[in-house]
């Protein structure tokens, strides 16, 4: 169990987060839990947490964290940017806000958190996570935004370990479909969800577990990293499971008329 840290958490709200947050919380670290929405944080009772309504997607967002955190705590032992969001949808329209929207949230943000972690630590040692997703490293059908903003962060971290300083530890999470708001962020019309799926708190389990222990991913589904190693010697398994994934889509496009 993580004990007795100072840390930030973005995506506090709701999901993997608010499992997480949990988590956090028994060990007596005190955590500044960030979302744009804040409505189930502040029915919790505990001294250790501190709330921040926030929208982390912009660079004075995140100065504005890190302020906040170094008033709060001096030191912050741990960042987790965990703060995401999904589309899913037909992508048949011409929208630059609506790419920038997401790559703000999903990949600059974190981007940047990155960076202004590595300054305010200067040489002390401190941990940065990443809710990174297994859809990072298998595009998704209906998910082609979502699958491109992971496939970015996923290259981010990748590289970044050729050059990430000794005094950082990094772990990214990988999780599968989870059970979460984060289909309903996705769009408004229901839609099937991608098989498998998790519950968030077995997911948070292991992604704090993973933290604890210095990894540097943590894959909580095992069926899905055993089916990446299938797929290597079997490319039809993934063919296959594309199609199970893209006949969803077909349903969802006849719902909606596209």
């Amino acid at each position: 169990m993580i004990k007795n840290k100072k840390i930030v958490l973005t995506g506090a709200n709701s999901g993997i987060g608010l499992e997480v947050l949990k988590l956090l919380l028994k060990g007596q670290n005190k955590v500044l839990a960030v979302d744009i929405n804040t409505d189930v944080l502040e029915n919790i009772a505990d001294e250790n947490l501190t709330i921040l309504q926030k929208d982390v997607s912009s660079e004075e967002a995140v100065d504005e964290i890190f302020d906040a955190a170094e008033k709060q705590f001096g030191m912050i032992d741990i960042f987790y940017a965990n703060a995401g969001y999904p589309y899913y949808e037909v992508m048949d329209y011409v929208d630059w806000h609506r790419v920038e929207r997401i790559f703000e949230t999903n990949v600059f943000s974190p981007i940047y958190s990155y960076q202004k972690y590595v300054k305010h630590l200067n040489g002390r040692n401190g941990m940065f996570a990443i809710t990174v997703s297994a859809i990072g490293q298998m595009a998704m059908p209906g998910f082609t935004l979502y699958s491109a903003s992971k496939f970015a962060m996923h290259g981010f971290q990748q590289a970044l370990r050729f050059e990430l300083p000794d005094n950082v530890q990094l772990t990214c999470l990988y999780p599968v479909a989870t059970n979460t708001n984060f289909f309903k962020a996705a769009n408004s019309v229901e839609f099937d969800k991608p098989f498998p799926v998790q519950q968030p708190d077995i997911v948070a389990r292991k992604m704090v577990a993973g933290m604890e222990h210095g990894k540097k991913e943590v894959s909580p589904c095992a069926l899905f990293g055993f089916s990446q190693q299938l797929m290597k010697f079997a490319p039809f398994v993934r063919t296959a499971y594309w199609a199970l994934e893209n006949r969803k889509f077909k349903k969802f496009r006849a719902k909606v008329g596209k």
